[in-house]
């Protein structure tokens, strides 16, 4: 069977939380990319046997938001689309339903991806208030209507936030940064260390912002509105970033005797990302230029509480597939999450024995040279929306690879909710 293929690929500037995005829907600044990705590769709807797309939110006012994606953009009604939810490994799951579709002969060119506007997750009603309606609606009369709405009380009006909701597992009760507070302890992971990490994050995100880089893998997005603002770049990366401004800051999980902060953990933010993926053999009828192959793909389960190390998982069941070792690898992109989740990650993979107790693995999984390690910077910096960040890594790797010459690449993400993921790319 033909290879699997990624030919192209766009992403949204990534912009801040309740910034420059914070008016957007989602369904639309995804719209925008595709239409681009779509324009500049000459693809017309009968090319495209479906899209997929990650989303972790699910907004209540574009339910199935693949498919209102792909109409926005201008794809006709007969073109199917979905929506995959895998926290923050939706834009994977996206690539790996693509994989298997095509490996089961239910099609030939995907367009996939993902996106999440974590500016526009919605507040919800507490308890109260859900049961204060619920009464009111059943309420037949007019004087039993009365009777519920002298029930009422101003307390029903506080509201529970859906980001916040979202970003905490519900099985643990544990937030995803209380989760990985754990991990600093359980790998004695200093401040000094994260925030280090932290800075380096920024600094690479700030050379290959100002070098171009970032760019050719940013569609520039035209806020609708009298203003018409064109927005071209990620806004989150701080210039000049240092050790000092960083030590500053507070901590934000654990206030007491707690280490990460908004400096060393990721950024909250809005962004979209679409890839085009088909069959080796498409992409050559179609006088495509192949911008990476993908080789395989593993999703594991871990524990939550220790949700993320999802990645040394994810790495050491693709390693066990695939038989190559870190050494063939020329790149690698984890996503930043957290700088300490990070850390604790290369911890195990660099450790006999921390592989053998984390992974089962009989010797060290594997190092990772910093210099090969998120080389235009991580999430730290950039951000992460949840919906597209694994479609970003996949992304940004493919373009590195091409770049560099580089022949394999590794991108992996831990999940909240106790999962990991790992891709494994080639250079074509």
């Amino acid at each position: 069977m033909s290879e699997i293929v990624i030919v192209d690929g766009l992403r949204s500037p990534f912009i801040k939380f309740n910034t420059d995005f914070k008016d957007l829907p989602p369904q639309d600044l995804a719209a925008m990319v595709l239409k681009e990705l779509l324009k500049r590769n000459n693809l017309k709807s009968e090319d495209i046997d479906e899209v997929i797309i990650g989303n972790v939110a699910q907004p209540p006012q574009a339910a199935n938001i693949a498919r209102h994606i792909a109409l926005k953009a201008g794809l006709d009604v007969s073109v199917p689309a979905y929506t995959v939810q895998r926290n923050c490994a939706s834009g994977m799951e996206a690539v790996a339903q693509a994989f298997m579709k095509i490996k089961s002969l239910e099609g030939e060119v995907f367009v996939v991806g993902g996106v999440e506007s974590m500016s526009q997750i919605p507040y919800l009603f507490n308890d109260k208030a859900r049961r204060w309606f619920n009464d009111l609606l059943r309420a037949r009369t007019f004087p039993a209507k009365i009777k519920e709405m002298i029930k009422f009380r101003p307390s029903f009006l506080k509201p529970v936030s859906g980001l916040q909701l979202g970003l905490t597992d519900g099985y643990t009760g544990l937030n995803m940064g209380e989760s990985t507070e754990i991990l600093v302890k359980e790998f004695n992971i200093s401040r000094e260390e994260q925030d280090e990490f932290a800075l380096q994050s920024h600094q690479k995100a700030e050379r290959a912002q100002k070098q171009g880089i970032l760019a050719e893998e940013i569609h520039p997005i035209t806020l609708p509105g009298n203003t018409a603002r064109i927005i071209k770049e990620d806004n989150g990366i701080r210039y000049g970033q240092s050790m000092e401004a960083l030590a500053k800051l507070k901590p934000v999980f654990a206030p007491e005797g707690g280490t990460l902060t908004a400096g060393n953990s990721s950024q909250i933010t809005d962004g979209a990302v679409m890839l085009l993926v088909m069959t080796e053999g498409r992409a050559r009828e179609m006088g495509f230029k192949i911008l990476s192959r993908v080789k395989m793909f593993s999703f594991t389960g871990v524990d939550p509480v220790r949700m993320g190390l999802g990645p040394a998982y994810a790495l050491a069941k693709l390693i066990r597939k695939i038989g190559i070792t870190f050494k063939e690898v020329g790149l690698f992109e984890i996503n930043e999450a957290f700088a300490a989740q990070v850390i604790a990650n290369l911890r195990i993979m660099e450790s006999t024995q921390l592989s053998k107790k984390y992974l089962d693995f009989p010797h060290a999984l594997g190092e990772i040279p910093p210099e090969l390690l998120n080389v235009n910077g991580g999430a730290i910096a950039l951000g992460h929306p949840v919906g597209a960040s694994g479609a970003r890594l996949i992304l940004t790797l493919s373009l590195e690879m091409k770049r560099r010459k580089v022949l394999m690449g590794l991108a992996s993400l831990c999940v909240g909710g106790g999962q990991g993921a790992a891709f494994l790319l080639q250079n074509f």
